[in-house]
């Protein structure tokens, strides 16, 4: 069930290039799962589309109950409005939305692969992944230090990690389609998620295909309703029957099998 309800924020830090956002959004936080997002109607909305986030944690806060955490990059009109609300501004906002990861039914040995601020909703998914038994091995990316999310909760999260950075600052250099091969073997890892860009995701599914591991990637587009409604965010994929057609990326995805993305026709 998604809900719109008026939000509200009870906590704002800066951690590396990003804003951590808590807030409290009565009954969206209570049905969260990993993978899921809220839509954040911007103060005006009249010029500007809703925007889409990542819930990255979901916290109980003493007096409100659960509430949910929101990463945000400060960049472009909406990231920078979000960014800079003070603690007790009202936001209103939709969710959860979309299609979460799947869980598997029985302890399987798991690779997560996250880049940039993309990884947000991946470690809510360790969490329940190890509570399930699963074995856990994460593979963080970024473009620098401050564009790594969250390196020391990697730690807290999985039995390994591996680091990458663009620029060597932190962890090896280089980018997660030069260390994918190598992690998925020393993971042995029979289940792959993934959350970045297209192409890391694309090298990603690739690799998890070669491994003869069964991938899920979280594929980001532009959302202007974030609901299904306007069909403005397609997304080019194989159906189960073998038969290539467009879904919407915010309904039936944004967390799909990797295998069944037509990439080539994305990028």
């Amino acid at each position: 069930m998604t809900l719109h309800v008026t939000g509200e924020v009870l906590d704002t830090k800066r951690t590396g290039a990003y804003r951590h956002l808590t807030l409290v959004a009565p009954g969206v936080a209570e049905r969260f799962r990993p993978g899921t997002f809220v839509a954040v109607t911007l103060a005006d909305s009249a010029r500007l589309a809703r925007r889409s986030y990542w819930i990255h944690q979901v916290r109980p806060v003493g007096g409100y109950g659960p509430a949910l955490q929101l990463v945000v990059e400060p960049v472009g009109t909406g990231g920078a409005w979000l960014a800079g609300l003070p603690v007790g501004a009202k936001v209103e906002l939709t969710g959860p939305l979309g299609r979460p990861f799947a869980l598997p039914k029985e302890p399987v040995s798991c690779l997560l692969v996250g880049e940039d601020v993309s990884a947000a909703p991946l470690f809510p998914l360790a969490e329940r992944l190890r509570e399930r038994g699963c074995a856990v091995t994460l593979l963080v990316a970024g473009r620098d230090e401050a564009h790594l999310l969250s390196a020391l909760e990697a730690r807290r999260s999985a039995r390994a990690v591996t680091v990458v950075t663009a620029d060597g600052s932190v962890g090896q250099r280089g980018r997660v389609a030069d260390v994918i091969a190598e992690t998925l073997g020393r993971a042995r890892a029979e289940v792959v998620y993934a959350a970045g860009r297209h192409d890391t995701l694309h090298a990603v599914a690739a690799a998890a295909e070669d491994h003869g591991a069964w991938s899920q990637t979280a594929v980001e587009l532009p959302q202007p309703c974030a609901t299904g409604l306007c069909h403005g965010c397609p997304l080019p994929v194989v159906g189960e029957d073998g038969v290539p057609r467009t879904v919407r990326g915010c309904t039936e995805g944004p967390v799909v099998r990797g295998d069944r993305v037509r990439w080539a026709e994305l990028a």
